[in-house]
């Protein structure tokens, strides 16, 4: 399908590719189009800090948000049962791209027909559902007692977890595909308007707004009272959490879509143009960059950081480990479709999924195939761990809960 005249600039190329998918997502869900014709989408100091956030600790027994805590490393930590069982499934109405937080033994989950869904981590059956006016990409962020979630009106609903019911919301320009990132009384997200925004969690005031020269697609990471934000301005954006000062500004060289991975003062991000960045944001340099030299290829998939390694999927369907100092590549997964999923590590297992239909178990060292569940359609979700259960949803709107018979 060609351009429209006018659509000139990287921004405008990623915005329309997204627009394009999702529409074609929405229509072939509807029809029951034969899988195999599916593509999958795109879904990017001066003075005392404010408090900083707690670095992920093992022990971590719910995944609160997206890629699991505030500095997005898409590293759980708890154990799952190998090989991996259907528990459940739940058919939702519409496309799932969202991706799952789950807290005290419930799911939250979002739908293309703007559902938020409640879900029993032990049976998948519904204890709610609230309905916003459009879809719900965003993945829900759980924070004591209340769910924090954007939709395609560029609404943030603020939603009792326990009842369901609305508590409040907040208005921004344009579509919210960002999740919701938080620190102490804070929360932090991204508008396609391409504003960062800073809210407070339990009136929804505005504390401040950053404004970007793109949209924002990627969930900002915060760590050591500073916001990392991935942008489609081509730029790593570093603002202070306390009054949304910028700090610094990295260039990646091309516009990102996925969200920046945090470990210490390095940033781990995929961008548009086909490239994987190690990046110290406090030296304000990119410290390593990886190319295929064979073909350019966007990752729209957000990376998972250990010590050691950064995994990430890419659009020419391979799934990538690095090493995080270095950048050097270690090993290559090849799938048979695009990889917009975001790893998660489980100990020695990285699960993921891809626009094939499959779920991937991978062994962490070496990349081989250690596990597989056929899940017919498209896969763009990304897993959520927690209680010894693995979560996802894809694109035929199938909710799947994994773990033990």
């Amino acid at each position: 399908m060609p351009m429209p005249h006018g659509f000139g600039t990287p921004d405008d190329m990623f915005h329309y590719a997204h627009t394009v998918q999702a529409s074609w997502r929405r229509r072939v869900a509807c029809a029951f189009v034969c899988t195999t014709m599916l593509v999958c989408s795109a879904r990017a100091g001066d003075r005392e800090p404010t408090k900083a956030v707690a670095i992920e600790k093992p022990g971590q027994r719910n995944w609160p948000m997206f890629r699991g805590g505030p500095q997005l490393r898409g590293v759980a930590h708890t154990r799952l049962p190998d090989p991996l069982k259907v528990r459940w499934k739940f058919e939702a109405p519409d496309v799932v791209t969202s991706s799952a937080a789950i807290v005290d033994g419930t799911v939250y989950v979002g739908c293309y027909d703007g559902s938020l869904f409640a879900l029993n981590l032990s049976d998948g059956s519904l204890k709610w559902t609230y309905k916003a006016k459009e879809a719900i990409e965003s993945s829900p962020t759980v924070i004591d007692g209340t769910v924090y979630v954007g939709d395609g009106e560029g609404v943030l609903h603020a939603v009792d977890a326990g009842s369901g019911k609305g508590k409040w919301t907040f208005p921004t320009d344009d579509q919210i595909i960002s999740s919701v990132n938080h620190a102490a009384d804070r929360l932090v997200f991204g508008s396609y308007d391409g504003f960062v925004y800073c809210i407070s969690r339990q009136a929804g005031k505005l504390l401040w707004k950053f404004e970007t020269q793109g949209r924002v697609h990627g969930t900002p990471g915060i760590s050591a009272g500073r916001v990392i934000a991935a942008g489609c301005d081509e730029f790593i954006h570093v603002l202070r959490l306390d009054d949304g000062r910028p700090v610094t500004k990295i260039s990646m060289g091309s516009v990102s879509g996925a969200s920046a991975a945090m470990h210490g003062h390095r940033v781990y991000v995929g961008t548009y143009g086909g490239r994987m960045l190690g990046i110290d944001w406090k030296a304000s340099r990119v410290e390593w960059s990886f190319a295929d030299g064979d073909r350019e290829f966007p990752i729209m998939s957000s990376a998972a950081v250990t010590d050691r390694r950064v995994i990430v999927g890419g659009r020419d369907k391979r799934v990538r480990a690095f090493d995080r100092t270095t950048g050097k590549q270690q090993w290559v997964f090849v799938t048979k479709g695009r990889v917009d999923s975001s790893p998660v590590v489980v100990g020695d297992r990285v699960f993921i999924g891809s626009s094939d239909g499959n779920l991937y178990g991978l062994a962490l060292e070496t990349g081989k195939e250690t596990w597989r569940f056929e899940a017919g359609g498209p896969i763009s979700a990304s897993p959520a761990v927690a209680e010894g259960s693995l979560v996802i949803g894809n694109e035929d709107g199938m909710i799947y809960c994994f773990g033990a018979d």
